[in-house]
């Protein structure tokens, strides 16, 4: 993947794509409520993202098969059990043709 002419480009400093960052900024203006999140660590950036973002009224999505942990089980317990509480959890497949 690349960027496409006159995208943003965030520099994400700490764990959570907020933290540190002038994301929500940018997605505010712009008018963005969606986020789709997809990413390694599951247990690490993708859950800190999702709990930040979720605290701030975004309308989530996480990729379960565009996220990866090294600990599987992690990943198959935050995508099955803690993600869908607070997000749509779905496959890039089933996104793409929604």
């Amino acid at each position: 993947m690349e960027p496409q002419r006159g995208e943003l480009i965030v520099a994400k400093r700490r764990v959570s794509a907020f933290s540190g960052s002038d994301l929500e900024m940018l997605l505010r203006a712009q008018g963005i409520q969606h986020l789709v999140l997809a990413g390694v660590a599951t247990s690490g950036v993708v859950l800190s993202t999702l709990c930040e973002a979720a605290d701030k009224d975004y309308q989530l999505t996480v990729l379960a098969n565009c996220c990866t942990d090294a600990d599987a089980e992690a990943h198959r317990v935050l995508t099955e059990q803690v993600f869908p509480r607070q997000a749509t959890v779905t496959t890039l497949a089933d996104w793409c043709t929604s």
